[in-house]
């Protein structure tokens, strides 16, 4: 792995902005005249316990760091130092949106053979499914994606993948725009993250199996929600995908020579 300083990695302070406005807006509310206003009072209350466990968790020990020897994490459910001996694989993973708007990315750990690292394995490698550890959601810490994806790439070598940043360069996510009676914005993702992810596999019949996919659901329609995607754009984004799909570098032509 290559040297040089250790990068440490600074948790947001977005969550303590918000349980602090939670205990500061309820405490307010209480402090007000409040007779008869039995709602107000538990609206109030509930403010300031959701405010106070939230501050609880954000003021937790942190520690993210990434350096030549490893990881060096501290939060709940996992104290310690992974070696990049125990790390099979780092996947850099952003999950489908969700009502159009983007979920920020996870880091994901599959551990090597044999080695137990604590925390429960509750996830999968995206594309070939090995269990896997989700070490930290990106929303958690300050820096930005790339900066992140930076540092491990720098120490952790070819155990790490950026998935996003491969997705993207298969095929770039499309611009798709909400219209009253679009195309159903979940079936849409899900189908365009298929084939993204088919086509960064290189895996010939997985890539035909997603065309395939593809092409019936767009035959058979996709179904229509009170707002979703303009139907139009994604008729062109599916269409462009189909075409990527089988015009890969290794395509189904290779397969038959």
């Amino acid at each position: 792995m290559n040297g040089g300083p250790s990068v440490e990695l600074r948790r947001s302070r977005g969550a303590r902005v918000l349980a602090l406005a939670c205990v500061l807006g309820g405490v307010v509310l209480l402090a007000l005249p409040h007779e008869g206003a039995l709602l107000r009072t538990i609206v109030a209350v509930g403010a300031v316990v959701l405010g106070v466990v939230a501050l609880g968790s954000a003021l937790r020990p942190f520690r993210f760091g990434i350096g030549a020897d490893g990881l060096t994490i501290r939060r709940p459910g996992l104290r310690r130092t992974i070696r990049w001996a125990e790390v099979d694989a780092l996947v850099l993973d952003e999950p489908p949106r969700r009502d159009g708007r983007p979920e920020p990315p996870r880091l994901l750990l599959v551990p090597a053979p044999g080695v137990t690292l604590g925390p429960p394995v509750t996830a999968r490698h995206p594309l070939d499914g090995r269990p896997a550890v989700e070490l930290l959601v990106l929303d958690q810490v300050r820096e930005q994606p790339e900066q992140v994806s930076a540092a491990l790439s720098q120490y952790a070598g070819d155990r790490f993948v950026d998935l996003p940043a491969l997705r993207r360069a298969a095929f770039a996510d499309p611009d798709l725009t909400a219209s009253l009676r679009g195309y159903r914005m979940d079936q849409v993702d899900q189908l365009i993250r298929r084939g993204q992810d088919a086509l960064v596999s290189g895996d010939v019949p997985t890539r035909q199996e997603a065309r395939a996919e593809i092409e019936r659901v767009s035959a058979a329609g996709l179904p229509v929600a009170q707002r979703g995607y303009a139907r139009l754009q994604v008729d062109a984004a599916l269409d462009a995908l189909v075409a990527a799909l089988a015009d890969h570098p290794s395509t189904d032509r290779e397969t038959a020579t």
